[in-house]
């Protein structure tokens, strides 16, 4: 693995001019990473759940090289083998095998740095180097983050926390963190990943001035505020590339990396995918130097984010653009071709969705693209034959986004367009109709619900909209495809996890919320492999355990579709298969919800 020091030594340039030289290349094809001509290696299990119609459930799969051969009963298989030589491996016997969880929508660079940040959050994180207790109130906020400034030896050294929450930890601002320190920089990241607020010190050294503020659009300068030190949305991404020197500092990048591929494959993940990610080549050398080797227990695809191609270049380069990125992958990383993200309203956790009716304490929500040109940036791509992935979180938000959407299918019509309604916070019932006549499919969110329902009903929402937050048990009943995600670090990237959730809903302090949107226990699966693998247009690939598919398997100690479901989230994950090599979890009897990165319930 090359340093990761040398591609970061201008990321920041990168960022602040990215009209770069691009090159193209071809998608990788799933090239063989067993050899074709070793023997047939057919895998015995106590369960294997395919997710073939044909065939649910069988006793063997057998795999060459990369691919599976043939699935079915340990009679049934050798005779489709025939004279090919095969050997039989029982070593998981006594195990279950899943399809290869595939993570729909994870963030590399931003999870690793938040989870090396001093963690003070809403709810307690558990790494194993450290556990970090959820801070409970305002006094206990600021008494943590006095007590991580007091750790801090030079006076110059930079404190960044991540996890704060307004409605949890009160009001904050740059004379308030000044009365922590009015020497050291200090930059507070909220628990959303879309805001920052500075002390006065660190907006100096960061060159953020009302000079440089004066520079601003007027629409994201509606999404800051210089005297309180605070920026979101639009205006937190103004800020990115002033701040990128010191997020990506090699040590600190190299080490967050090298932990978030670990974490993944603790998971049982074997295919993860970022849509959206920075538009820095500098950045994307550096992620792929770290999870793009033959040694890589997994791929990842990263997926265009077409709101900074628009705002970069006019609109006869944006799709030679967005094309060209094909050619910043290497290895075991990619870019999706003809797939783009863009972004509707703003973040869940700071309340930034845009909704149909008022908040209840009369704060309004943010766009994060302005309206115009995410009508233009939608019909250039639409045109263009792309799938559309929009990160949409309030039903207002998504409003908007269903009516582009049915705007341009009238304008040019389009066949499996899949148009992907990411996150997917707040919704209402004559949205699902629209939603499935529309052909749209939902990527959500989970653990929104989980984390933040109970605050919500008496902060910003009230209990109706809170307790139906990600709706997804009328999305199953209405038929329509849905995948899970974490958007880590907005949530654990553990498949079994974000089962739990989606079919358990029940929060940090134990209380069940929507009963009728949790979701069948075979659907959640379904939304971890096979229909997160159709939202990426992967389902050919990966997804099931069917012929001619790539051996990507996950196995585990229990059933996931059987057992009761309030275990699902504490199943062992005891090894993953990618592409017919085998890569098992070390420290197997210490792999628990422990230490795992996971948010614990309140007394846990």
């Amino acid at each position: 693995m090359r340093s990761i020091g040398w591609f970061l030594c201008c990321a920041f340039v990168a960022l602040a001019q990215p009209k770069l030289a691009f090159s193209q290349t071809q998608l990788p094809d799933g090239s063989t990473s067993a050899s074709p001509e070793s023997p047939i290696v057919i895998y015995q299990a106590k369960d294997i759940v395919t997710l073939d119609p044909d065939k649910p459930n069988v006793d063997v799969v057998a795999v060459k090289g990369d691919k599976i051969f043939a699935t079915g009963s340990l009679r049934q298989v050798k005779k489709i083998i025939g004279k090919q030589s095969f050997v039989i491996d029982d070593t998981f016997a006594e195990k279950v095998f899943v399809p290869g969880f595939v993570a729909q929508h994870d963030h590399p660079f931003l999870a690793g740095i938040t989870m090396t940040s001093a963690i003070i959050s809403i709810e307690d994180w558990v790494l194993p180097e450290k556990t970090y207790k959820a801070a409970k109130g305002q006094a206990e906020y600021t008494s943590r983050l006095r007590e991580e400034e007091s750790k801090l030896n030079d006076p110059n050294e930079l404190l960044l926390s991540w996890g704060y929450h307004h409605y949890m930890h009160g009001e904050l601002s740059s004379s308030k963190l000044d009365a922590i320190s009015s020497v050291r920089p200090i930059i507070v990241w909220h628990r959303s990943a879309h805001e920052m607020y500075f002390n006065s010190v660190a907006q100096q050294k960061y060159g953020i001035s009302r000079q440089w503020h004066n520079t601003l659009n007027e629409a994201v300068k509606k999404q800051t505020d210089f005297d309180s030190g605070h920026y979101w949305e639009q205006g937190f991404l103004a800020i990115v590339p002033l701040v990128m020197p010191l997020l990506t500092e090699p040590k600190r990048l190299q080490a967050a990396l090298e932990f978030f591929e670990n974490y993944l494959h603790v998971a049982g993940i074997t295919l993860g995918a970022e849509p959206g990610g920075l538009l820095s080549r500098a950045l994307q050398d550096a992620q792929n130097s770290v999870l793009s080797d033959a040694d890589t227990p997994f791929r990842f695809y990263f997926i265009a984010d077409g709101k900074s191609l628009v705002a970069l270049y006019d609109d006869e380069s944006v799709i030679s653009k967005t094309e060209s990125l094909l050619g910043w992958g290497n290895g075991m990383t990619d870019f999706l071709p003809k797939q783009v993200k863009l972004f509707a309203d703003g973040a869940v956790f700071s309340q930034a969705m845009q909704l149909r009716e008022d908040y209840s304490d009369g704060h309004g929500g943010e766009w994060m693209m302005d309206l115009d040109v995410f009508a233009r940036a939608f019909q250039m791509y639409w045109d263009s034959d792309y799938q559309i992935h929009v990160h949409v979180n309030g039903d207002k938000g998504l409003d908007m986004v269903l009516d582009q959407l049915e705007n341009n299918l009238k304008r040019n019509p389009r066949i499996d367009h899949r148009t992907v309604l990411i996150h997917f916070a707040v919704s209402q019932p004559d949205q699902i109709d629209r939603i499935k006549k529309l052909g749209a499919i939902v990527s959500a969110n989970p653990y929104y619900p989980v984390a933040l329902a109970d605050n919500y009903r008496s902060n910003g929402l009230e209990p109706a909209r809170a307790d139906n937050m990600v709706r997804l048990g009328d999305i199953e009943r209405a038929g329509i495809s849905y995948s899970l995600h974490s958007d880590m670090p907005m949530a654990p990237a553990q498949p079994l996890f974000l089962m739990w959730s989606a079919v358990n809903r029940i929060t940090n302090d134990g209380n069940l919320r929507g009963a009728e949107q949790r979701v069948s226990r075979l659907g959640a699966l379904r939304a971890v492999t096979l229909d997160a693998a159709y939202s990426l247009r992967l389902e050919k690939q990966v997804g099931s355990i069917e012929p001619e598919k790539l051996a990507n398997f996950t196995v585990l100690g229990e059933n996931p579709v059987t057992i009761d479901p309030l275990e699902i989230k504490d199943i062992k994950v005891w090894a993953t298969i990618h592409e017919g090599r085998i890569f098992p979890i070390k420290n197997i009897s210490e792999v628990t919800s422990k230490n795992l990165l996971l948010p614990l319930a309140a007394g846990h």
